[in-house]
């Protein structure tokens, strides 16, 4: 998933990105409201995990800007009173998580608003002999394991739910990689060239000049 953290304890937002990206999400950081809106209105987000007490623009109008739309809002607080959770539930969040938590539950509830943010995916992906098992995080073609890195299982893995149509780099890098990558890179390509590597022949990569690539 694409998730994006609008925390001001700076430590405890990178813990949490450090943490998300282990798990093989892409994750972005702002440490103030005024700067998660500014990234909400330019990348499309699955989750928002966002702290209510946040400068410059409270985390409160951040909710009220978003919600609705289709990211889906875990909203942090230090206050877990039943009247607090009540008034960010009101605001448009879909969940409610107070202050201290255990990573383990934080990313529980962000796999279930993942879920909702959009169709969910069976567990284990099965296309052209390759199978992808999600909750495992294992690859295997026609029955040999393939050990992949994080970012060639998310490649495989969104090419995989595409099903044979084309997934273009852009799509993968916002899909697969955060904000700080250069969008001209050529990371998609290399991480490509690992990944057909790995899965070995026949190659059922396919490369489709100026567009993207597909399982064929």
């Amino acid at each position: 998933m694409r998730i994006l953290i609008a925390e001001d304890e700076q430590m405890l937002a990178d813990s949490l990105a450090e943490g998300l990206r282990a798990e093989a999400h892409a994750v972005d950081v702002a440490y103030d409201g005024e700067a998660a809106l500014e990234r909400l209105a330019v990348h499309g987000y699955d989750v928002l995990i966002l702290d209510r007490d946040l400068p410059k623009v409270h985390g409160d109008e951040v909710c009220r800007q978003v919600a609705g739309g289709l990211v889906r809002i875990l909203m942090l607080t230090a206050s877990g009173d039943v009247r607090s959770r009540v008034a960010g539930l009101t605001l448009g969040a879909d969940d409610y998580l107070p202050k201290p938590f255990a990573f383990e539950e934080l990313l529980a509830r962000v796999h279930a608003l993942g879920r909702r943010a959009r169709p969910a995916d069976p567990p284990v992906l099965e296309f052209k002999g390759v199978t992808l098992d999600r909750g495992h995080r294992q690859v295997f073609r026609e029955g040999r394991y393939v050990p992949l890195a994080r970012k060639e299982f998310g490649v495989l893995y969104e090419l995989m739910r595409a099903r044979g149509a084309v997934v273009s780099s852009e799509e993968l890098l916002e899909k697969v990689w955060d904000e700080h990558i250069d969008p001209f890179t050529n990371t998609v390509r290399t991480t490509m060239v690992k990944l057909r590597k790995k899965l070995g022949d026949p190659p059922i990569i396919e490369t489709v000049p100026g567009v993207g690539y597909r399982i064929a």
